[in-house]
């Protein structure tokens, strides 16, 4: 009788507890209270994807909402190397599907969706979209992460 208690105890403790059960760390403060919104459109220019802006700046550190507005007449993934983990992502909705390898989202054939994140520290790295029927031609820009403003 006493094993059945403590095992329910244990059990009730940890469904208050909830997320501390959780696999992925907490993120610590953004650098910047501020959430900027950025839109990223993507086309199909001669059945490959086209993602605007090519030289995609945020603010390093800071949770950014960015806009995704598609113009494709079929599904494109956005990728970035990091970015895109379940602890980066705060919220996504609309047109947009993760990836089950976390490293990118899909956005829908004509979607639109927003996507919050906290960004990586600063620096850069390459950011892809890559359509379904294109695979081996994917648009390949540049992720600029620079210190928040304050």
């Amino acid at each position: 009788m006493m094993t059945i208690r403590r095992s329910l105890a244990v059990m009730v403790a940890a469904l208050i507890a909830g997320p501390a059960y959780s696999q992925s760390k907490p993120l610590a403060p953004p650098a910047s209270d501020a959430m900027p919104p950025v839109e990223l459109t993507v086309t199909l220019e001669n059945g490959k994807p086209v993602c605007a802006p090519a030289e995609l700046r945020l603010p390093a550190d800071t949770n950014v909402e960015l806009h995704i507005v598609s113009t494709a007449n079929a599904p494109v993934t956005i990728t970035a190397e990091g970015q895109f983990e379940n602890a980066k992502v705060l919220h996504a909705d609309g047109d947009l599907v993760h990836v089950m390898s976390e490293k990118g989202y899909t956005v829908k054939q004509n979607g639109k969706g927003v996507l919050r994140l906290r960004t990586m520290k600063a620096g850069e790295t390459a950011y892809g979209c890559t359509s379904t029927r294109n695979a081996d031609a994917p648009f390949v820009g540049k992720l600029i992460l620079t210190p928040p403003a304050g």
